[in-house]
């Protein structure tokens, strides 16, 4: 692959570019995902039912037009694209890039505020390991969604959404030293252990998702959670988060295919194999061997990289959404190849000039200089909508974490000799 020179300089106009947009619009907008925050749902709630819900989904998900406006459907902030905004607000910290020093204070308070309702927060009136009074701290979307099996309810938490959050605050007290972020973030992954951890009588250890009574089997769910677990453990030396991390982790890494590849889950509506989520897992599989001090997993990396750097980019740097066919492109994927392959890849390994052509593809087909990202790309459609979670707020992470490795890392993933 020949790999295009790319600018450090372009790298940062862009990423400030885009901070700019979405400070601007107060970290607030559309999700792919919110037809069901429509108002009309509560003026006709006849239309309120299962298929309606999903057709509905679909359709503004899909629509190259969007019409959310007229479907009464609100903007809204996020708690997962305010973690991700926390994320890249303490990576700018470090580059020097951060201007407004008031963001990460801000954006932690706005996560304080978005907590999933009392309520909600747990289910079992005798958990496990010692914990606070108080209900936890836990997240979930801004939006309900329908499954094929189940209604999500607005606000409901839920492990991928309080991961994210929890490894932010955890990013955050690195950086302030505000001991609220850790105290937080310590609840959270009790809430994983204490509400979503459950095994079965086939050796199966699994955190729950999207809800405490799922027992759906999702990987990127399973590695996501037990390397916040890991990470726990590793601030508290709490072998209570570690043992139950190690045996969800050694369940999904043992569903990994002979070619390197993990399906999204085990059940039968769960069988694709796509860009982002395999993203999630490998980078996972790397916090884990970090912060349990193992190279258990490194095999498995090995083998996943390869699948995933073989299988999911065209020679001109696009990344395709499933392993086996190319559109739509989506700018979620974009954003996820760009953080697996600096956190993952190397020169030697061909990482760095593939994350290289990612970039300048992006910004050539996806990039609106007004300041944000477009959603996803066709043939001969871009749906040019912006969304504030599934769009901007990944990509201003990945960014960050594409400069913060090239300024830390350089001669790993530049190919540089000085």
């Amino acid at each position: 692959m020949r790999t295009k020179e790319v600018s450090r300089d372009r790298i940062q106009e862009i990423t400030l570019k885009l901070l700019d947009y979405c400070k601007r619009h107060d970290w607030t907008g559309y999700d792919p995902y919110d037809a069901l925050n429509s108002k009309l749902l509560r003026f006709l709630p006849f239309l309120d039912f299962k298929l309606f819900r999903i057709g509905l989904t679909q359709l503004l998900k899909r629509s190259p037009i969007n019409i959310r406006s007229l479907l009464l459907v609100p903007k809204m902030q996020n708690p997962k694209a305010l973690a991700l905004f926390l994320m890249a607000f303490v990576k700018l910290e470090k580059l020097g890039l951060l201007k407004d020093k008031d963001l990460i204070p801000l954006m932690v308070q706005r996560l304080i505020d978005r907590r999933s309702p009392q309520e909600l927060s747990t289910k079992n009136p005798a958990p496990r390991t010692q914990h606070p009074t108080k209900p936890y701290w836990c997240w979930g979307y801004s939006f309900p969604w329908q499954t094929r099996m189940i209604l999500v309810p607005r606000w409901a938490p839920n492990l991928v959404c309080t991961t994210f959050v929890a490894n932010a605050l955890m990013d955050a007290y690195g950086t302030t030293g505000d001991s609220r972020c850790l105290d937080m973030a310590v609840n959270a992954a009790a809430y994983m252990l204490n509400e979503l951890y459950w095994t079965d009588a086939d050796g199966t250890a699994c955190l729950a998702y999207p809800l405490p009574t799922s027992r759906a089997r999702v990987h990127n769910a399973n590695f996501l959670g037990a390397a916040l677990l890991c990470r726990v453990y590793k601030r508290t030396g709490d072998r209570e988060y570690l043992d139950p991390a190690l045996k969800v982790a050694r369940y999904s890494a043992s569903k990994q295919r002979k070619d390197g590849s993990w399906e999204y889950g085990e059940h039968a509506t769960q069988k694709w194999i796509d860009n982002f989520h395999t993203g999630f897992n490998l980078c996972a599989l790397k916090a884990i061997c970090e912060y349990a001090e193992t190279s258990e997993f490194e095999p498995h990396i090995r083998r996943g990289l390869e699948f995933y750097q073989m299988h999911f980019f065209e020679g001109d740097g696009a990344p395709k959404y499933f392993h086996n066919r190319i559109y739509p492109i989506d700018t979620h994927a974009v954003a996820q190849s760009l953080i697996t392959l600096v956190t993952l890849g190397s020169s030697r390994s061909g990482g760095a000039g593939l994350a290289k052509s990612v970039f300048e593809w992006a910004v050539e087909n996806m990039w609106d200089e007004k300041g944000f990202f477009y959603y996803q790309k066709y043939p001969a459609l871009t749906i040019k909508t912006s969304y504030m979670r599934w769009t901007q707020a990944w990509m201003l992470y990945a960014l960050a974490t594409f400069l913060c490795y090239g300024e830390n890392k350089e001669k790993s993933w530049t190919g540089s000799t000085g």
